[in-house]
């Protein structure tokens, strides 16, 4: 939570508390620090600009922030649209999971609880609304994902919109959050599941993000904190080099990049659309992330889901993309070079794992069998080969080229 002027406090540095500063304090030892929260050097673009070739031309590394969703092809409720709204389009038995910022502890609770208590004048404890999906519900037909979310998807652009019955596998839905925040909620840092990259939309109310580049060390900070027995006693902001500090207000909309390891402050309610979604553009980081989650065991719940099928069909894409590029006599850019230099890498090591070998057979299977947007039939080791062989090419390419 934040400090107050009400409730007058120190860091342990010895600095009182100001205004303009960000502190928060420790609920085990209730000690208060400084965050280091340097304003961003954010990028500022009206939503027109943001197409797929701004995107090839300039990367996705810094996070973006758009005033205003004119241009952005997004789609939201009206500023109108309140919490027994959203309650009306998700289903009043609808289970949600609830997040207990003090513990930072996740509870289930039916959606009706959860507007009667965000529209009780006295709430004894802060909770927060940060996972509820609703691809497959009625508030679905009133939120559209920002048109460069649904042009880089992986999930949009790869998978078939429908499956065999007998699939193993699910399409992944994750492009479509209702986030429910009431005053002085707070999530503490992360970074999105699978290394997605994140749209996030302030339809009232306002947050105040906290973001940490992904260099090595700070990836390898982070690793460290979430896999400490003391996380929860430990301020991860002031661990790393720079934590900067972001307020988006109501009406604006935010994409976050891969990698970056953020917090989220609620200083007033709020309500906010956004989603999640894997691309081109930083694929190494993407699996790394990935990686990550796996060695500090993440529980299911908390994955990407069907991140490892997604790559299988991102495979399958980038090396067509390779190949256009090499039959048009053009080089190809380095984020296509790196992305199949990196999965050709992390899926030849995941067919090398024993639980990977039913993956592998049911993945075929579901493959040959799917109608729609995706080959009708994958064979993983030729895939693999080629994609290798196409990124050692370039690189013997680029060596000569670097010789001569």
């Amino acid at each position: 939570m934040m400090a107050s002027e009400e409730d007058p406090v120190y860091c342990i540095c010895r600095k009182p508390y100001v205004e303009s500063e960000f502190m928060i304090e420790c609920d085990v030892c209730k000690d208060w620090f400084h965050g280091s929260g340097d304003d961003i050097p954010i990028l500022r673009l009206h939503g027109g600009e943001l197409t797929p070739s701004y995107f090839r031309e300039n990367g996705f590394s810094i996070p973006i922030l758009v005033e205003k969703k004119d241009g952005l092809g997004l789609i939201v409720p009206p500023s109108n649209f309140r919490i027994q709204d959203v309650e009306n389009n998700v289903g009043s038995m609808r289970e949600i999971d609830v997040i207990d910022v003090a513990r930072q502890e996740d509870y289930k609770m039916l959606m009706r609880e959860w507007t009667e208590y965000f529209n009780s004048p006295n709430r004894n404890k802060v909770f927060n609304v940060i996972s509820l999906e609703f691809s497959n519900t009625k508030l679905s037909d009133l939120v559209l994902p920002p048109t460069i979310v649904r042009q880089l998807s992986w999930v949009s652009n790869l998978w078939p919109d429908h499956l065999p019955d007998d699939c193993t596998y699910t399409r992944p839905e994750v492009q479509k959050y209702c986030l429910m925040g009431v005053k002085d909620s707070f999530t503490d840092f992360h970074i999105d599941f699978g290394g997605t990259s994140v749209w996030y939309h302030v339809l009232w109310g306002e947050k105040v993000f906290y973001l940490i580049r992904p260099t090595t060390a700070n990836i390898a900070l982070y690793e460290a904190w979430v896999s400490s027995s003391n996380q929860s006693e430990t301020f991860f902001g002031d661990q790393v080099d720079v934590c900067y500090k972001c307020v988006i207000k109501q009406g604006q909309t935010v994409f976050i990049p891969t990698g970056w390891i953020h917090a989220v402050f609620t200083p007033i309610d709020s309500l906010v659309f956004g989603g999640n979604f894997l691309h081109d553009f930083n694929v190494p980081l993407q699996l790394q992330v990935y990686e990550i989650e796996r060695r500090v065991k993440t529980p299911a719940k908390y994955l990407f889901p069907s991140f490892e099928t997604t790559c299988w069909y991102a495979a399958k894409h980038v090396l067509d993309v390779l190949k256009d590029y090499i039959e048009d006599g053009k080089k190809p850019p380095p984020y296509i070079v790196n992305g199949a230099k990196a999965l050709s890498t992390h899926l030849k090591s995941w067919t090398q794992r024993k639980d990977l070998v039913l993956f592998i057979y049911f993945f075929k299977q579901f493959v040959k069998d799917a109608k729609h947007d995706v080959p009708e039939h994958i064979q993983y080791g030729k895939l693999l080969k080629e994609l290798s062989k196409e990124a050692k090419d370039l690189d013997v390419t680029s060596q000569e080229k670097v010789k001569t």
